[in-house]
């Protein structure tokens, strides 16, 4: 690991949008959580790759930085019980070539004041990951990152973090502080995990257990995305509780557990 960083920075905005395929009587949907795709077009934009340019060809940010270890972990205080605020806005596109018969008319749903930390584990041998590296500590960007849209454009600022870190295995029952994979498929193999939550401890009224199914790569061939089950919770594992990927952090006194994926 010699080469290894390990290191987190905060992603705010007033609103995201972070859109579904799939399409509900008439609205256009977003996903409530930061998927890895997303989060690679960011980090993308921050060193300056370049993004769709031919159909059918994955874009190069995505090309370059698919490998990339990431973990996402929804911002204190600016979620409840893992949901962000969502609303609906309306709105009508009168350009021309938007649509030929006439104004097009949408509606969509967008998130209020998302925040994300986000955790990359980086190879500092390679180059991508070096400018990373350097621009996220530094707080620059090539390209003004945005959620989703360019009309929500994010910050990240002075919130670069590096950490002590090592592979987790559970001795005794534990809390994962990010997201983490449930159960799903990555590049057509079976992701082998299982948990049961403690009860010890959970007599407070506020705890939760989120779920959503969310994006973590393209398929190469259908151009669509994978997806995977991701949960997200205040509860405690059982120390039997098979999930893989799973990374122990230190930094100024906090220590905490989270998935990379």
């Amino acid at each position: 690991m010699s080469g290894q960083r390990l290191i987190s920075f905060d992603l705010q905005a007033d609103f995201g949008f972070f859109k579904k395929p799939d399409y509900n009587d008439g609205i256009l949907l977003t996903y409530n959580m930061l998927h890895k795709p997303a989060l690679l077009g960011l980090l993308g934009a921050v060193i300056g790759l370049q993004g769709y340019r031919r159909k059918g060809e994955l874009p190069e940010y995505y090309q370059r930085l698919e490998e990339l270890s990431v973990g996402i972990e929804p911002l204190e205080k600016r979620h409840e019980k893992g949901n962000f605020r969502k609303s609906v806005v309306k709105y009508t596109n009168t350009v021309g070539y938007a649509n030929q018969d006439g104004n097009l008319l949408i509606e969509e749903s967008m998130l209020i004041r998302p925040g994300y930390r986000c955790y990359l584990l980086l190879d500092l041998d390679n180059q991508d990951h070096h400018k990373l590296y350097d621009y996220l500590k530094n707080g620059w960007s090539e390209y003004i990152p945005y959620l989703g849209k360019n009309e929500y454009p994010c910050w990240f600022g002075d919130t670069f973090r590096e950490y002590e870190f090592s592979v987790f295995q559970p001795a005794a029952i534990f809390r994962i502080s990010s997201l983490f994979i449930k159960e799903g498929v990555i590049r057509g193999k079976k992701v082998e995990a299982s948990f049961s939550l403690s009860a010890m401890g959970m007599e407070n009224e506020s705890s939760f257990a989120y779920f959503e199914r969310l994006p973590i790569g393209f398929h190469p061939e259908l151009m669509q995305y994978e997806l995977a089950d991701f949960a997200y919770t205040d509860w405690l594992m059982q120390a039997d509780s098979q999930i893989t990927g799973l990374f122990y952090l230190v930094v100024e006194g906090e220590k905490k557990v989270i998935q990379l994926f």
